[in-house]
């Protein structure tokens, strides 16, 4: 049999790989103890992913593992071995809000929680292609000391300068920075990653996202932007922009366009290696211009106050360089622009809430 195992698989990047992977595998094994909703509250719960998936596609099978729990993970690659072809490994804590109140889950989850992963696909399936969602945030707040120039609606960077053509590239660093919490737990995890494909010559690939999104996600305030503010434009709840004036800027990819990436990635595995993936210059938007389109998008006036303080580490500017990815996989490129996305995103949280009434 040829198996994907994926980690997070009731989240908004796991589900959209079960989706995709749904023809392209015999089994899709999904782990999910849907610790979002621990992190995130009842916004953030995605039981309703997980009922989705298993009432949707015949060739998934779920199992409601701890990742932090070696005793939890073992049995399931035992079950399997060799079969599993495929690891993409998206469960984490994706908040660096959150992590500063509970850094030992936030380590546990997103550190230890990898390398338990790792671990078990080196001892059962070594083979396999291992691929990690890592995030922007390893490069701490480094973003912020770029050339940036405040215009009407976002912060931009000096036309001058290297990245303003294409974005950010993988060769910023990941030192001398503050990263939050989140941050380092996630930098840990990424260069182990880095380092079982580099040290025990495993295909493990490492893809470090910028604003990742899509119809499925289960955003909440301390995290998933676009979907939370396209769920406050729908029920007219008040939103809070902290900081920066609201003209932070952030790529956006859609979560089918980066489980393409993986897909690439998985045909043609590069031990080790380390992609930047988001929506770059093809989809990218300030806090106001996103305000802007939800406000199109659902036809209603946004509610939202402003606070002054910005979140601790936060990035005013960031926009990804995949031109790396894009050289390496040349038949890989975007399929959907910033008002798909969201327009996607709308349609499918009216849906969602529909349900709930």
């Amino acid at each position: 049999m040829n198996i994907a195992l994926v980690t997070g698989s009731a989240g908004l990047i796991g589900s959209e790989a079960v989706a995709f992977f749904a023809d392209k595998f015999d089994l899709i094994i999904g782990v999910d103890n849907n610790m979002r909703q621990y992190f995130f509250g009842a916004d953030g719960s995605t039981e309703w992913n997980r009922n989705r998936l298993s009432e949707s596609y015949a060739s998934y099978k779920h199992y409601t593992a701890d990742i932090r729990e070696v005793s939890q993970l073992e049995p399931i690659f035992k079950e399997y071995g060799t079969d599993i072809k495929l690891v993409l490994h998206t469960a984490a804590q994706p908040s660096h809000d959150w992590a500063a109140r509970e850094p030992f889950t936030d380590f546990g989850v997103n550190a230890v929680g990898t390398l338990n992963m790792l671990e078990m696909t080196r001892l059962n399936c070594p083979e396999a292609v291992f691929i990690f969602t890592s995030t922007n945030k390893v490069y701490g707040d480094n973003p912020n000391f770029l050339p940036l120039i405040e215009t009407e609606t976002r912060w931009e960077i000096d036309e001058n300068h290297p990245y303003f053509k294409d974005g950010i590239d993988e060769y910023m660093s990941l030192d001398h920075t503050k990263h939050s919490v989140f941050g380092a737990s996630k930098v840990a995890a990424d260069i182990m990653v880095q380092e079982y494909g580099r040290y025990f010559g495993m295909n493990t690939g490492v893809f470090r996202g910028g604003c990742l999104t899509g119809p499925n996600h289960s955003g909440a305030q301390l995290h998933g932007f676009l979907s939370y503010l396209m769920k406050c434009a729908i029920t007219g709840n008040q939103y809070t922009i902290f900081g920066y004036k609201g003209k932070q800027v952030r790529d956006n990819i859609h979560s089918w366009d980066l489980v393409n990436m993986f897909w690439h990635f998985y045909q043609n595995p590069r031990p080790g290696e380390v992609y930047n993936a988001g929506g770059g210059r093809y989809a990218n938007c300030s806090m106001l211009e996103a305000i802007a389109l939800c406000e199109q998008i659902s036809g209603n006036k946004m509610n939202y106050q402003y606070s002054e303080t910005n979140r601790s580490g936060d990035h005013i500017w960031y926009i990804s360089n995949l031109n790396k990815f894009k050289e390496h996989y040349p038949g890989w490129n975007w399929t959907y622009d910033l008002e798909q996305t969201m327009t996607q995103i709308h349609d499918s949280m009216v849906a969602r809430l529909s349900v709930l009434k």
